[in-house]
């Protein structure tokens, strides 16, 4: 096996290793995929300032979350089909956060339950994030198990109404578990370890929906289910509803505008998330990190920031601080961590972006996170 240094040694490895389908699930965006390619270029345009003797012996990356203590700011996003990754990913991936020290975010449309991944982590707390679905009594259900099994923070996402159109999941039939079709039977056997571990787990469906959700007792339902299902009237109205439910921290995912970010000012959340969904819904819409800068002038102070899109290294992490984020989720990097090398390969992806974040903070001359601002950044190139 080549020696693992960066995140991009993983998306190799990974792509080797899980079916085409589901490691292009992860590895695309929407129609052109331009919002997705600019989560990460607009990343890299931005300078950092090198200082030098500036003593850096006693650095330190924890911070709090939500109030959370955390090892570094980062959390594992919530991303669906986690266990198409690799067999039991979300439990995989959830114990890997357990023992790093970071926040996990369970979504919705997971393949493992809310009670697979609370058995997984022993009791231990994790996040839970919501789609809203038409289905009232469904949400007032789910929400009843999340808290049954210690759910911490509700992350309620508000970009995916409706869904984007994503050419190569069309293209590639997506579906979970996938169908027996020739092509996926001689790519999937091309993936012995990925194949071996399906065969070995009874967990292949959406386990938060089937057996739960009204009229979707098999995998057969899911589909049609979700597509009725999925809120095109979504408002702030069904936004202040759920936190009337929830009662908990709440995080709304999804604000990349700033009068969005205003009006999410009144809703009572605790956080906010900006973020464009990976690229994965508005084609053309902003990157994450830009968005970022410009609703951190126009809120930051008033709630807590979080954003999600592009990270790919501790710089990124660092460079999202500086603007104004009091942490970052990763997605695309811990799955391809997952997909190459299972629970241990989500340690590893979490070792290389400490590693890079603690190294960049450094040569910035800073010894704590808390203390990072926009003045580690090269002016007019943020």
């Amino acid at each position: 096996m080549r020696l693992i240094t960066s995140i991009e040694d993983l998306r190799l490895l990974a792509r080797r290793r899980v079916p085409r389908m589901f490691y292009e699930y992860v590895d695309s965006g929407s129609w052109t995929e331009s919002t997705y390619r600019a989560n990460e270029r607009d990343f890299q345009s931005i300078g950092l300032r090198q200082r030098v003797a500036v003593p850096i012996e006693r650095r330190c990356l924890r911070t709090q979350m939500l109030g959370q203590d955390v090892a570094m700011p980062v959390a594992l996003a919530p991303t669906g089909l986690t266990g198409m990754q690799h067999a039991d990913g979300e439990m995989h991936a959830a114990r890997a956060a357990q023992r790093f020290g970071v926040p996990f975010t369970l979504s919705t449309m997971s393949i493992c339950s809310m009670e697979d991944v609370a058995q997984a982590t022993a009791g231990h707390p994790f996040w839970f994030q919501l789609y809203v679905m038409k289905d009232r009594g469904f949400i007032v259900e789910l929400l009843a198990r999340a808290k049954a099994v210690g759910c911490s923070a509700l992350v309620l996402t508000l970009d995916a109404q409706i869904v984007g159109q994503r050419h190569r999941d069309i293209k590639n039939g997506l579906s979970a578990p996938p169908r027996l079709t020739l092509a996926n039977l001689i790519d999937m056997a091309s993936r012995p370890r990925w194949a071996l571990g399906m065969l070995r787990t009874r967990r292949r469906s959406f386990g938060n929906i089937v057996g739960h959700a009204k009229g979707v007792d098999s995998i057969a339902g899911m589909s049609d289910w979700a597509t009725r299902q999925y809120n095109a009237a979504l408002d702030w109205r069904d936004v202040a509803w759920i936190r009337t439910i929830w009662g908990g921290k709440l995080v709304l995912k999804g604000i990349t505008d700033v009068e969005d970010a205003r009006l999410a000012l009144g809703s009572g959340a605790d956080a906010l998330i900006v973020s464009n969904h990976g690229g994965r819904q508005l084609d053309g819409a902003d990157s994450s990190i830009h968005a970022l800068r410009r609703i951190a002038q126009a809120v930051g102070g008033q709630i807590e920031l979080h954003m999600d899109g592009g990270i790919r290294s501790g710089q990124d992490v660092l460079k999202a601080r500086a603007l104004g984020a009091r942490g970052v989720y990763i997605g695309r990097a811990f799955l391809y961590g997952l997909g190459a090398m299972g629970e241990e390969g989500v340690i590893r992806a979490l070792e290389i972006i400490r590693r890079e974040l603690d190294l960049t903070m450094a040569f910035c001359g800073r010894n704590h996170i808390d203390t990072v601002d926009a003045s580690i950044l090269v002016p007019g190139t943020f």
